[in-house]
């Protein structure tokens, strides 16, 4: 049976906004229980997950292409902003709204990279991870760069908003002073200085450190941080005290 040009319109229409309630629904289709993408085949990514329950800092050091992004830094921020935690998750838990950074090397490849990763296009936004239907309200953007979220809220299940903002390495540390956050993404390798200066942002909450990023750098101080192993003996000391002795709170219950 034919349709009329009418009742094409009208199909297309229900195609595209099938597709864009399947796209508000991002999060949900990641680690699925069956299937050729079944979380099964990524125990590496699973692991990660895990270890939050035991450790404050955790670091996936790993090549191109293999989901750090999208698939593990970006996956749990979202859960902790939203608190959809999966059935099968049995890493850390927040029971409440968060306050987080998600942090990148300079403010367009955060937008282009983990703005991407979470929430989509600035034009689409509901398109990433973060589920449509948690975003609240319009959020601030920064002026003089285009498209690029400086802060949103982010609807919890409790009903309550956590707080999500943007930053990045080229803001220098004195940027990351002062406030205390539950949650900070680092994707892609930052200095030092920062990384220590987030650190200590999440002291006092009992918050927990992300890392995603390919090795670029070689032996970074951050580098060796999660692989104090391969420092020459007696020589790295990135924090202060004796070389070698320094104890991470990633090791500790």
């Amino acid at each position: 049976m034919s349709l009329s040009q009418e009742e094409k319109l009208e199909y297309v229409a229900l195609l595209e906004e099938s597709e864009r309630r399947a796209e508000g629904k991002r999060l949900y289709s990641l680690y699925p229980d069956e299937g050729p993408l079944r979380r099964e085949l990524y125990p590496k990514h699973l692991d990660f997950f895990r270890q939050g329950r035991r450790h404050r800092e955790r670091c996936m050091m790993a090549a191109n292409r293999v989901g750090k992004t999208w698939g593990v830094g970006g996956y749990e921020l979202a859960l902790h902003l939203t608190g959809l935690y999966p059935e099968w998750w049995d890493g850390i838990r927040f029971e409440h709204p968060i306050d987080a950074w998600a942090v990148g090397e300079t403010l367009e490849l955060t937008r282009d990279v983990s703005q991407l990763a979470l929430f989509g296009d600035v034009t689409n936004l509901g398109s990433g991870l973060i589920p449509r239907d948690c975003l609240m309200g319009k959020p601030s953007l920064r002026t003089g760069k285009p498209g690029a979220i400086d802060s949103i809220k982010i609807r919890h299940t409790t009903g309550n908003a956590s707080f999500l903002q943007f930053k990045s390495y080229d803001q220098k540390r004195e940027s990351f002073q002062g406030t205390a956050k539950h949650v900070i993404w680092m994707d892609e390798e930052p200095p030092i200085e920062i990384y220590m200066e987030c650190l200590a942002r999440t002291m006092t909450t009992n918050g927990v450190m992300l890392c995603t990023f390919t090795p670029l750098l070689g032996l970074s101080d951050v580098a060796l941080l999660f692989l104090p192993e391969l420092a020459p003996k007696g020589e790295y000391d990135p924090v202060g005290g004796a070389a070698n002795e320094h104890k991470l709170p990633n090791w500790q219950s």
